[in-house]
């Protein structure tokens, strides 16, 4: 019974490394050809380590890039990504605190309004919600990137299921000592959100950090580029197109620094909040 489960294990443990091995190694070879010239990377064999070009490459991308600095367009994404995960959190937990704890007409009703929202992303919905934000003039600005990606019924959802374990005492014992509701909800509720909206914070960030269709959309200036769009304008469109390849590999890793620092630095209250039952 031992030798089987050690057995198990030690099988368990290879797929894994095997596993990790392949996802991991294109972004190895992205590593590598962002630190080798031009030449290095169309004629083959293609190398498997580092070449000595990394500062090089890495200075031109980020610095110059093809139409924008790199460092220009992931700072707007990094707005981008930001205002997202901030907004849809405020909205979120406002929104599951006032169906939870107020009682009104059509709370219920309102609470499914909300939830159908799901079946309407902004793909579905992007030409009126284009028209509404042009009609309020905030094409090319951080503030038409932000403001209509911050409702989310995913995350006012969860907030309203966590909420609802809440035991109904700690309402009633705020209320005896004289808190009104914002004060509850400042005071209690939202330190226990913490694990919560940390993992949430996490995902919406990288989902805000992703976003391509929507700031393609509402946006001429190339000043606001996001990094995802620049990815995409980098690759050629012609056959004759010449492909600095090297930078495009080095903005490709840079894309993926923010929102590895993010998961890394909230990985215990990310996972805290995902799986952990005792509120």
């Amino acid at each position: 019974m031992v030798e089987e489960r050690g057995r198990s294990i030690w099988l368990t443990h290879a797929l894994m490394i095997v596993g990790v091995a392949v996802i991991f190694f294109p972004i190895w070879m992205a590593l590598v050809a962002s630190t080798v010239t031009q030449q290095d990377i169309v004629q083959p064999p293609m190398r498997l380590l580092p070449g000595p070009h990394a500062v090089e490459n890495y200075t031109k991308a980020f610095f110059s890039g093809v139409n924008v600095p790199v460092g220009q367009m992931m700072f707007n994404s990094l707005i981008m990504a930001v205002g997202i995960a901030l907004g849809k959190i405020a909205i979120s937990l406002l929104s599951a605190f006032a169906i939870v704890y107020f009682r009104f007409p059509g709370r219920t009703t309102f609470f499914w309004m909300i939830f159908i929202t799901l079946m309407l992303p902004v793909e579905v919905r992007i030409v009126p919600t284009y028209e509404v934000v042009a009609n309020f003039g905030m094409l090319n600005s951080y503030s038409g990137l932000i403001f209509p990606l911050i409702a989310s019924a995913t995350a006012t959802f969860l907030f309203r299921q966590f909420f609802l374990t809440v035991p109904d005492e700690l309402a009633e014992a705020a209320r005896v000592d004289g808190a009104r509701p914002m004060r509850f909800f400042f005071d209690i509720l939202l330190p226990m959100s913490r694990t919560n909206i940390a993992a949430l914070f996490v995902i919406l960030f990288i989902y805000g950090w992703n976003q391509y269709l929507w700031p393609l959309l509402i946006t001429t200036d190339p000043e606001l580029n996001t990094i995802v769009m620049g990815l995409k304008q980098m690759l050629p469109s012609g056959g004759d197109d010449l492909v600095e390849w090297p930078v495009i590999m080095a903005t490709s890793i840079l894309a993926m620094i923010p929102p590895v620092i993010v998961v890394v630095s909230m990985q215990k209250l990310f996972i805290r909040g995902l799986v952990d039952s005792e509120k």
